[in-house]
């Protein structure tokens, strides 16, 4: 087995944490950053597995590698589950992470229930667009009313988790890299992960 796996993404911030949350596996990690001319996988499915499935067999297909793909999104209790898988998309082609996170903050003007989840799956596909493994993760929490911090990305600085008073843009990252929806299903598949560099 090859010990070089592929982050099905070009997102730079979610990159620096699936290799944060995977830093002690012997393991060469890669992103689509390192191969420009592989295309992009469609995300038309209806559920975040749907989409992280599609993404892993896409990628591993057509690099060759070992893939681990995700699909994650923010679920706001008010908006009955919006944005969900619609998360990246939520304020439109092209928007920036501000961008989304002023439209949330737009519909959730004078909410008292801000009650939210981000919820992640994982799927690793091996070379031949075989998935070996699926993975959920669920963070609960709540979104403020005002963004706080400067890590992370995404929704990360409206988004503070149950049991911390610190949002995700704030809270240190290996603390974040223990409780997060991501880390959360990365843990699910590291058996199969680990034993790539074996």
């Amino acid at each position: 087995m090859s010990s070089r796996i592929l982050i099905g993404t070009h997102n730079q911030g979610k990159v620096i944490e699936i290799a944060e949350i995977l830093r002690d596996l012997e393991i060469e990690l890669s992103s689509l950053n390192d191969f420009p001319a592989i295309g992009l996988a469609e995300e038309n499915e209806p559920t975040y597995a749907g989409n992280a499935r599609a993404k892993a067999i896409f990628y591993s297909g057509r690099s060759g590698l070992w893939t681990i793909a995700d699909d994650s999104g923010l679920e706001v209790e008010h908006l009955g589950g919006a944005p969900g898988v619609y998360s990246a998309r939520y304020a439109g082609a092209g928007a920036s992470d501000e961008d989304r996170r002023r439209r949330l903050l737009a519909e959730m003007d004078g909410v008292e229930d801000r009650k939210a989840r981000f919820i992640c799956a994982a799927a690793l596909a091996s070379p031949d667009g075989k998935v070996l493994r699926l993975a959920h993760g669920i963070c609960c929490g709540r979104i403020l009313t005002e963004p706080r911090g400067t890590g992370g990305f995404g929704y990360d600085p409206l988004f503070v988790p149950n049991g911390f008073g610190q949002t995700f843009a704030e809270l240190d990252e290996e603390i974040k890299n223990q409780i997060s929806h991501r880390a959360r299903a990365l843990r699910k598949a590291r058996a199969i992960i680990s034993n790539l560099s074996a």
